[in-house]
């Protein structure tokens, strides 16, 4: 086996700004005299084991308002020293601090700032303001980001990439950018490619904008060295915080070209990590806040470990196991897999599918990772025989069992209808269905449910002869049980239902509001009075009902059909009044008078001295059973919903009108009439 190759880019480690910044502060811990504090406004620079180094000799970590308390504390004994950390603090807080600092000759302000950093808060106060927008490229929440931001003046966004920035214009979240002066910006660790996106929108998008290209140019040939370096390599090691912005990015970056990049903090992680498989080539990259001890153990421990680690690597197989595998040859015939171990994994077409129509080459790529079970392993000719269709089964029939033991719903498809039931399939699993566990009636036609997709659960199941058994109708139960509890749980006096009539009886309708049954009383269901609820409504009819009252321990529902506005009584003097004069029909007789239909459900009584203009023995004398005759509304009794008609007002009116025309002969014609 060959020797590997361990490639360390040539700009790992520390840039300069965190250099100067640790150097700083390395001297004032050197220098300082007894009694001095030394303290950090924030992470000095993101990396944990730099930082608990400091902090073990005695460097202390403050926020802004921890290093004014200092500022007032301290004294010609206990003088205060405070950095700054490398990527710089708000604007506000470094303006206090300095204040601070001229006030008490025992307080002390390094500003450690990244002279990269520094630059950009420049641009940001300067390129901003009225009439102005300034744009900056970078992870929003990220400290220089922070930092950078409050130097804005006016206007000001951040975009963590060019997807966001892209948004933002489609949405006019900048407003009219050919009327504004717009500065862009970049967080000088931000990845290169994400930059040159967004100034290509920007060049798109706004003609006047102007481009300040603030990327560190020790960032930007680290990114570059390390998207070569991986290109190259068959496994990466990234060494840095993981809270770190730079080291995040390189990582992206490697990842996007080695699939097998691994971030570590310290060479201990390398044992934690998953072993490499057989690669002959690594790289290791590290980010600018990696110390360049850290990045020389690494490289120790890889080197003096690698040949064990790699033997580690080396699975062992044995017939029966399970492994997963790289594939690394595709033909119709058979897959060829990398399993990490001293033989190569061989999967013939039958032991993938038993679908012939299926073609590997079509199904499958160099690439693809692969579980599959072990048939039998030869030394001697360096193969291993698999089978992907044995583990498949395996999950498949482990997912029936789980979902027996978690009561979990199914779902498949009915395939097939067979004595007393239909079989189901689900994952390639078939599943029997008992027929009283369809919900189909006994004695119904059960093919009825081939090719359907339904929901069910494993009611039994048996391990050796892998068989399960469904149900649909369990699912069913559970299913109504909880449409039940919704509907009490949200049911009130009031609430309108739209349902389906179930049934009548003597004394009222039932009807299925989902699941739930209220029932319409007879009394409910006209203003009239009816013989039978067949009267009004019919088996299968949708009625708009409301609830009257309910109890949900006895599960009943009391429902109201006819409403006020139904109401013949509140119909009729919506639309008539007194004087009124209206064609109505005679639908009853008495001696003292005639009842006549003004509308459905309301009638109003014509007196026997207001049916003729003299007087009547009775009713009949004049009127029949179904005429229909002019009337004019003469009283209306709200209280006792009764209405007075009259024909007699209706004659009286029109003798009185004929009487008041003068008679033929009296009229006098003009001479002109005449002629």
């Amino acid at each position: 086996m060959p020797e590997p190759q361990i490639t360390i880019a040539k700009n790992a480690g520390f840039c300069f700004g965190v250099k100067r910044a640790t150097d700083r502060l390395e001297s004032l811990i050197a220098e300082s005299v007894p009694g001095t504090r030394i303290c950090t406004l924030g992470q000095l620079i993101h990396n944990r084991i730099y930082q608990e180094s400091v902090e073990s000799r005695g460097v202390r970590v403050v926020d802004a308002n921890e290093a004014a308390a200092l500022a007032a504390d301290a004294d010609a004994e206990h003088p205060v020293v405070v950095l700054i950390r490398a990527h710089g603090i708000e604007r506000g807080v470094e303006e206090m601090l300095r204040t601070l600092a001229e006030r008490n000759p025992h307080f002390r302000l390094e500003d450690c700032t990244c002279p990269y950093v520094k630059k950009v808060h420049r641009i940001a106060a300067e390129n901003s303001g009225e009439d102005r927008i300034f744009v900056l490229i970078g992870a929003a929440e990220h400290p220089e980001v922070i930092g950078i931001m409050s130097y804005v003046q006016g206007e000001g966004h951040v975009f963590g990439s060019a997807e966001e920035l892209e948004l933002a214009i489609r949405r006019n979240e900048l407003g009219d950018l050919y009327k504004k002066t717009v500065a862009i910006a970049a967080q000088t660790t931000q990845k290169l490619s994400e930059w040159k996106k967004s100034i290509k929108l920007f060049e798109n998008h706004c003609t006047n904008a102007v481009i300040f290209d603030t990327i560190c140019s020790v960032t930007e040939i680290r990114q570059k060295e390390a998207a070569d370096l991986s290109a190259r390599c068959d496994g990466m090691i990234v060494i840095g915080s993981p809270n770190s912005s730079n080291t995040a990015k390189l990582y992206d970056i490697c990842r996007s070209h080695c699939a097998d990049t691994r971030l570590i903090e310290t060479a201990a992680d390398l044992r934690l990590t998953e072993p490499f498989p057989p690669f002959i080539r690594l790289g290791i990259a590290a980010g600018a806040s990696t110390p360049g001890g850290i990045i020389e153990e690494v490289y120790k421990t890889m080197s003096e470990n690698f040949a064990q680690m790699l033997e580690e690597s080396l699975t062992t197989l044995n017939t029966g196991d399970t492994v997963k595998g790289i594939v690394t040859s595709v033909t119709n015939s058979e897959l060829q897999l990398d399993l990490g171990a001293k033989v190569t994994g061989i999967i013939v077409a039958d032991q993938i599918t038993d679908d012939p129509s299926v073609k590997l080459t079509e199904t499958y790529k160099v690439g693809d990772e692969i579980e599959a079970f072990v048939i039998r392993v030869s030394d001697l000719d360096g193969v291993a025989t698999l089978s992907k269709k044995r583990v498949d089964a395996n999950k498949n029939w482990q997912l029936i069992v789980d979902a027996q033991a978690n009561d979990t719903v199914l779902e498949g498809k009915i395939v097939e209808a067979v004595k007393g039931g239909v079989i189901a399939l689900t994952n390639a699993i078939r599943v029997f269905i008992p027929g009283a566990h369809t919900g189909v009636p006994k004695d119904g036609d059960l093919t009825t449910l081939v090719g359907q997709n339904v929901r069910f659960k494993i009611i039994e199941i048996k391990d050796r002869q892998h068989r399960a058994y469904g149900s649909m109708r369990a699912v069913l139960r559970e299913e109504r049980k909880a449409r039940e509890a919704a509907f009490w749980a949200e049911i009130e006096v009031g609430k309108q239902y739209t349902g389906v009539v179930k049934s009548l009886t003597n004394y009222g309708a039932f009807v299925d509001l989902g699941g739930v049954d209220g029932m319409v009383h007879t009394s409910e269901l006209s203003w009239a009075r009816i013989k039978s609820p067949a009267d009004v409504v019919s088996v299968g009819e949708t009625l708009t009902v409301y609830v009257k009252d309910f109890d949900p321990e006895k599960k009943r529902i009391s429902l109201g059909y006819k409403t006020a506005e139904s109401n013949p009584w509140y119909i009729f003097t919506t639309n008539y009044a007194v004087e009124d004069i209206i064609t109505v029909k005679v639908v009853n007789m008495m001696p003292f008078g005639a009842f006549a239909q003004i509308i459905e459900g309301v009638d109003g009584l014509i007196h026997i001295s207001q049916i003729a203009q003299t007087k009547i023995a009775k009713p009949q004398d004049v009127l029949e059973l179904g005429q229909e005759v002019d009337v004019k509304i003469t009283a209306i009794n709200e209280e006792k919903h009764t209405v007075s008609l009259s024909i007699r007002a209706l004659l009286d009116d029109a003798q009185a009108e004929a009487e008041a025309a003068p008679e033929a002969d009296e009229i006098v014609y003009s001479d002109d009439a005449q002629a």
